[in-house]
């Protein structure tokens, strides 16, 4: 797998689709997107869809796009919103996102309609690595961060790899990304707030059996700070390496505006990084809980 290097910005001008590249050789453009479909999927997430330039199919599990949102009111919006790819179908020309429509950002991006133009930026930031060594893996995502667990599972199956996948949610009817992970061949497991199941108590109990069964050699995870936490301490106790998809505001999206910074533990040190440009995709055992 090519890891893209993130000193590269942005092409000169916007790709649309069947343009010529004229810097084939960069991993980070510009694009405009033709949307074809943008449906609710429940009463909170919407399922956008782009017809793109070929350049930005070369997106991968963990990387994301910095998206230039529509305004919801009339009211300019003034910077990108990134935002983790959902999945790239490089035979379709296609590229997809899983969002919340919560902040204004992403209230323009609900109201785009098939047929209109999407201006996105990327792809962008180290996304998630397979080691070949690993046969299984297990991701654990909450709400939106199960957007961007779900191409881990397209990146394994191109890789042979086995994945247990565990969705948390609130209820039944915020479950995300299940039918994506089905698809794809990984093995479900859903956690609900409403039932109870979610608790980090049981949740252990899972991923304890899992381990014992020989099914984790490699933990995932997104989207909720207290099973980043349950996940270290199993980590650490039986030594099982693991990735994390940090979330964070941004602006620039490439590192040099330097709002994204976080603390990590490296070595026994406390270090900043930039989400952005050094991730989004950290090792699990140097994140800093938010």
């Amino acid at each position: 797998m090519t890891t893209p290097d993130p000193n590269e910005n942005y092409t000169d001008a916007a790709l649309r689709i069947g343009d010529v590249d004229p810097y084939p050789q960069r991993l980070v453009g510009e694009f405009i997107g033709i949307v074809t479909r943008n449906d609710w999927v429940n009463d909170e997430y919407k399922h956008v869809v782009l017809k793109v330039h070929e350049h930005a199919t070369k997106a991968y599990a963990g990387q994301m796009f910095h998206l230039l949102c529509p305004s919801p009111d009339g009211a300019e919006v003034w910077m990108r919103r990134p935002m983790s790819v959902y999945r790239v179908d490089k035979t379709a020309g296609e590229v997809e996102f899983l969002y919340k429509s919560e902040g204004r950002g992403t209230r323009g991006m609900a109201t785009l309609q098939p047929g209109d133009e999407f201006n996105i930026a990327g792809p962008l930031g180290v996304g998630f690595k397979l080691q070949p060594s690993w046969k299984n893996i297990v991701v654990l995502g909450r709400g939106v961060g199960l957007a961007t667990l779900a191409p881990l599972s397209q990146l394994a199956a191109e890789n042979g790899v086995g994945v247990t996948a565990i969705l948390s949610a609130r209820h039944e009817g915020v479950v995300m990304s299940k039918e994506l992970f089905d698809d794809l061949g990984a093995h479900t497991i859903t956690v609900l707030d409403s039932d109870g199941s979610s608790d980090v108590e049981n949740v252990e109990r899972i991923l304890e059996t899992l381990i014992a069964q020989g099914k984790t050699d490699a933990f995932f995870t997104c989207g909720s700070n207290r099973l980043l936490k349950l996940m270290q301490r199993l980590g650490k106790k039986h030594g099982i390496p693991g990735q994390v998809a940090m979330e964070q505001i941004m602006v620039c999206g490439f590192g040099a505006c330097y709002v994204c910074v976080r603390t990590f533990e490296v070595d026994g040190k406390r270090v900043l990084k930039r989400v952005c440009r050094d991730g989004p995709v950290f090792n699990m055992q140097e994140a800093v809980g938010w």
